[in-house]
């Protein structure tokens, strides 16, 4: 698949890149794909909930009332589930919520979302991404020069770079993440790709195997 390479500002430069069929031009495998989401999303989780019982809560131990003629329960504390205050029954506890994929499930399901992107034309390349300084405003130009700046939209580097990771932090539907970091949460939550032409080789180097 040919795609036309566009500049900074957004116009033609002439040139095209051919999206490798192996990355970009796989059938997708949505199973992949739900595993992968999954996990990613649950690696986001803190799992630091909490909830005490009833050996954690602060209050007397000493009997309500006396065992028996009164007619009611037989409550032993005032810590007791059955009371206001009291500690909770199976209540959450710290975990994690992380699990392992292997590596090439992880492949297959972010070739399938790249793939999906590519299908639907969504996919937009730069010849290169890079600015002088550290400010919004550029980055904010460069997505309205490339008729996205109302879109979710995901540029993907080759490499860090802190001027444009910075300018575009202020800006609540563009995220700047590097070919290394790539997941497939962020490929779909997306409605735009952002590529550079050396994006395209370092993905092509990690995936077409």
């Amino acid at each position: 698949m040919e795609v036309q390479v566009l500049n900074i500002s957004g116009k033609e430069t002439g040139a095209k890149v051919q999206l490798p069929e192996a990355v970009f031009g796989v059938t997708p495998n949505d199973h992949a794909i739900y595993l992968d989401v999954k996990q990613y999303l649950a690696n986001q989780r803190q799992g630091t909930h909490k909830a005490k019982q009833r050996n954690e809560i602060a209050g007397s131990t000493r009997k309500l009332h006396k065992q028996k003629g009164t007619g009611g329960a037989r409550a032993g504390s005032i810590k007791s589930p059955l009371f206001n205050g009291g500690g909770r029954v199976f209540g959450p506890q710290p975990r994690d919520y992380s699990f392992k994929l292997n590596k090439k499930l992880k492949a297959v399901a972010r070739k399938s979302a790249l793939s999906y992107k590519a299908q639907e034309n969504n996919i937009l390349v730069l010849d290169e991404v890079n600015f002088d300084s550290i400010k919004t405003k550029n980055y904010a130009k460069l997505i309205a020069d490339l008729n996205v700046a109302n879109e979710k939209t995901l540029l993907v580097l080759p490499a860090l770079n802190n001027n444009v990771y910075l300018s575009s932090r202020n800006l609540k539907k563009a995220k700047v993440i590097t070919a290394a970091d790539i997941n497939t949460y962020d490929v779909l939550n997306a409605t735009k790709l952002v590529l550079t032409t050396e994006t395209v080789k370092t993905l092509e180097e990690a995936f077409a195997k």
